[in-house]
Order: C-alpha cells, then structure tokens, then sequence
C-alpha cells in the first residue's frame, strides 16, 4: 500500500469514529434529556377502593406519557402522609388538607402545597351505636373515643371541640388499631370511634352488619366543620424544581378518574393486582360509596373536581387556625395553588357517568 492510500485509509476510518462517537455521545445526551421524571408517592391508606385511580394512571401508562415515574407506597392514616412529605421522605401524597393547614401554620417553610382535592366533602366523623346513648357531640363528655395515632378526625377533634364548646378535658382519648374499630365499639371497649364514615361503614360491611342500622355517625360537617379533606400534594422544592411534572401528574390523575366514573369494575381490577386478598365487590361498593359522599359537592359542577372555592377554603384556614390557636395564618394560596390544574375543559363537572 502506497503512504497516500494509507492516509486515505486512516482519514476514513478516524471518520468512522468520529462519527459513532458523536452518535454515542447524542443518544446519551438524549437518553438524560428524555428520562421520566421519578415522583416518590404516598398514598393515605393501604390499599383500598378509592385509590384506584392511581393505580390506572400506572397502568395505563397515562404518568409514563406525561414524562413520569410514579412509585407508589401504602400510608398509615391522612394526617400521617403530610409530615413525610415535609420532611423528605416523599416527593407528594394524598392526605388530610386540614393537616396541611396546621403544619403550614406552624412550619410554613416545610409544608407541602394542595394541587387536586378530590374529597370536597368532610367525611369526618365519630361512629356510635344507634342503639346507645350518644346522641350528640356533647354526649361524648365523660365517655372513651378511640382512633387511629394518624387518624384526620381525631387531629381535629380540638378544633370541632371549641367550635362546640365541648370540655375536651371531658373525653377520654385512646389510640388504636384503626382495623380494631368497628369490633372494640360493638364490644363496649369504647364509646365512639374517630374515623372517615366511608371507612366505617364498610368495616361494619366487613363484619355482616348493616350500618345504617347499627350505627349512629355525628359528622363534623354537621357540627361547624364543612371542611375540605383529602388532596393531592407535592413538596416545595418538588414543584420549583419540576412545575411541569406535577401538572403531568394532576392531568393524567384526572384522566384516569374519568375511566374509573366509566367503568368502576376496570379501576377496581387494577388495584386488586396490588392486593389480591381484597374483597372486588366490597372494594367497588367503597369507591362508589366514595365518589357519591365525599368527592360529589355541589361545587364540582361549577368549579370541577380537583378545583376549591376561595371564601370556603378561606373558612377552613380560620377554623383551623382559630380552634387550634396555631401561631400563623397562612393564606388560601400558601396552601393549595390552582395553577397546575387541568384546563378547565378537561375537568371532571359530573361523577356518573
């Protein structure tokens, strides 16, 4: 081979590696620019019913077209998903609104903000037997309410208390298995039970019982508390670093609500796969029971689901604030920011479908 054919074949093949390195160095570029955004999640509960939405937009790939890596892990009570948000643990959650209000009041810095509320109904309450002596709120002074450690009702019962003018001093606070409710109010072991009514309802379902018989429910709403209760939420450095992600989230969550209200049976199945000793039947009688009494306010036919009103959460800030005697009172915004919102032609107006 002569010195100028040589180069010739040098000069091509330097080209040839060029070019598959400049390739190589572009995918990997590309790769970094196009990887899911990973979102750490926890839920309020285990795994339940009304959870089923989740676990659609998983499925169905809806957070993976919007950008996203969703891992979702179960929860031990509402109130218990917002300090573990605070403090790291997690990138967002589904829990108590109203114990986001608290903790913003008290650590505006650490608390997360509310994107999507979908439990626009107080479903607090306190269950007692119908056939026992408790009647009101009042009636509680000198009797043993028992609830979960985590449990959003009974974290407010201070607030509902003063509202009331109830001596709290007066009623006897016991945490429990919130799993061993329903069995320690129907064995006397205690006298109501802090819980969500759905939950309650359906443990005593759970048992062969028929609530609507056995159980008298003295619901906050009733009582001075039309709060608004489960959220969406994602932490403050999440939402500055990645504001496009969590509009992903809120709008493939919405997308997947909407086939749930279609077809309750497919959301169902695809939470059962979590959790293949779930009773099907009961779990879809929860979440229908769920998108009728705490997800269905007047409000989300004008606003939509996932929207608040201003002046009603504005109320809730006060009441918490005020019963609580916390030291801050922050604003509607500091708490829940509308901005990542579906656009309000995509919103859902109607749970049926």
């Amino acid at each position: 081979m002569t010195f100028a054919l040589h180069r010739i074949a040098l000069l091509r093949r330097w080209i040839r590696y060029t070019v598959w390195f400049a390739g190589l160095i572009g995918f990997a570029l590309s790769s970094q620019a196009f990887a899911a955004t990973p979102i750490k999640f926890i839920l309020n509960w285990k795994y339940e019913g009304p959870q089923a939405w989740f676990f659609v937009a998983l499925d169905k790939g809806y957070f993976a077209a919007e950008g996203l890596d969703v891992s979702f892990d179960q929860g031990d009570g509402s109130a218990g998903s917002i300090p573990k948000v605070a403090n790291g643990s997690y990138d967002a959650g589904f829990g108590d609104l109203n114990a986001l209000i608290e903790l913003a009041a008290t650590h505006p810095d650490a608390a997360p903000v509310g994107v999507f509320t979908l439990y626009n109904v107080a479903p607090f309450a306190f269950a007692v037997k119908a056939s026992g002596p408790i009647k009101t709120l009042h009636d509680l002074e000198g009797k043993t309410v028992g609830g979960a450690v985590n449990d959003a009702a009974l974290k407010l019962f201070p607030a509902l208390a003063s509202i009331n003018h109830i001596d709290a001093s007066r009623v006897k606070i016991v945490n429990i298995a919130p799993n061993l409710s329903a069995q320690l109010l129907e064995r006397g072991q205690i006298d109501a039970a802090s819980t969500y009514v759905t939950t309650f309802t359906f443990a005593e379902k759970a048992m062969g019982a028929d609530p609507s018989k056995t159980i008298r429910f003295i619901r906050f709403r009733d009582n001075g508390m039309n709060l608004y209760a489960n959220t969406v939420f994602f932490s403050q450095p999440f939402i500055a670093a990645h504001p496009d992600a969590v509009r992903g989230f809120v709008r493939a969550l919405n997308h997947a609500i909407k086939d749930v209200i279609a077809d309750p049976d497919e959301g169902v199945r695809h939470l059962v796969q979590r959790e293949p000793i779930l009773n099907t039947d009961l779990e879809k009688q929860k979440l229908l029971f769920t998108l009728a009494n705490d997800m269905s306010s007047p409000e989300v036919a004008t606003l939509g689901l996932g929207d608040v009103d201003d002046r009603r959460l504005a109320q809730s800030i006060d009441i918490v604030v005020g019963a609580l005697g916390l030291p801050n009172k922050p604003q509607p915004e500091r708490i829940f920011d509308r901005a990542f919102l579906p656009a309000r032609d995509a919103r859902i107006f109607k749970l049926t479908p």
